[in-house]
């Protein structure tokens, strides 16, 4: 007789990453205490108590930015002639584009109706964070600016996180960048805390032995990216956690994931 068949155990469930986005989140305005509203979100959202070693909260750009003032009132604004002449030829409001010059340390390139800038902290990408959506009660007479230290945003959503619950939990500070040469744009990390926004695999082998001279992933811009497939554009979901994904923990800066001058082959 054939032999019994051995039984085959049952499979184990691979590495899984969840993005729980959080709720009941209002309409954040200037001088909000953020930190609170989002400490409120998280135990009025099912699943994302209690929280893990391996949670990562990532709150958009646009609610710490209109939290800590970090907006411009386009009635007070007046544009210079270069602002008010790219108005023109590409149908662009005038005053926005002069906001995007007074928060750029160099312009990139000004052509086609893009306005490509560097700001003050580093960051390339198109209008230098300036932006007019979902800016609230003053839609169309407000722009959102970037954060003036993202990090430091993070730092003070995490603490507070930390004294309510007792639990190290991460804090990115994402926001939407567009990519040369694809269409679309992804959420990126602007400000980190409590995890390492790059990990460098230079001199490390990979599964074959061979050593890897150039593979540094982002991992706090996926991480950002991750949690915009749950929060939208339109939702009304600002923040959200991202739990099971593989970082490591650190006092990271996002300066870190920023390239020198002298490796890029655009500038």
């Amino acid at each position: 007789m054939p032999p019994e068949p051995r039984p085959v155990p049952p499979a184990m469930p691979g590495p899984s990453v969840t993005v729980i986005g959080l709720i009941g989140i209002p309409e954040v305005r200037v001088g909000d205490d953020l930190a609170a509203i989002l400490l409120a979100s998280l135990e009025a959202t099912p699943g994302a108590l209690p929280l893990t070693s391996d949670d990562v909260l990532v709150v958009t750009q646009k609610v710490v930015s209109k939290a800590e003032g970090a907006i411009a009132h386009l009635e007070d604004v007046v544009p210079r002639p270069e602002a008010v002449a790219f108005a023109e030829r590409w149908d662009r409001d005038a005053r926005q584009l002069e906001v995007v010059l007074r928060e750029a340390r160099r312009v990139v390139r000004m052509a086609n109706g893009v306005l490509i800038t560097e700001t003050a902290h580093g960051f390339v990408c198109a209008n230098g964070g300036v932006d007019a959506s979902n800016v609230g009660s003053g839609s169309g007479d407000v722009v959102t600016l970037l954060p003036v230290d993202p990090d430091a945003s993070a730092d003070a959503i995490r603490a507070a996180i930390r004294d309510r619950h007792g639990v190290d939990v991460p804090v990115i500070v994402s926001d939407s960048f567009g990519r040369p040469w694809r269409w679309g744009i992804v959420d990126v990390a602007i400000g980190v805390s409590g995890l390492l926004p790059i990990e460098d695999l230079r001199g490390s082998p990979d599964r074959d032995g061979r050593m890897m001279r150039s593979t540094i992933r982002a991992v706090a811009d996926e991480l950002a990216s991750a949690a915009e497939l749950a929060l939208g554009k339109t939702a009304g979901r600002p923040a959200a956690i991202v739990r099971g994904a593989a970082f490591t923990r650190g006092e990271g800066a996002i300066g870190d994931a920023l390239m020198p001058a002298s490796f890029d082959l655009f500038r």
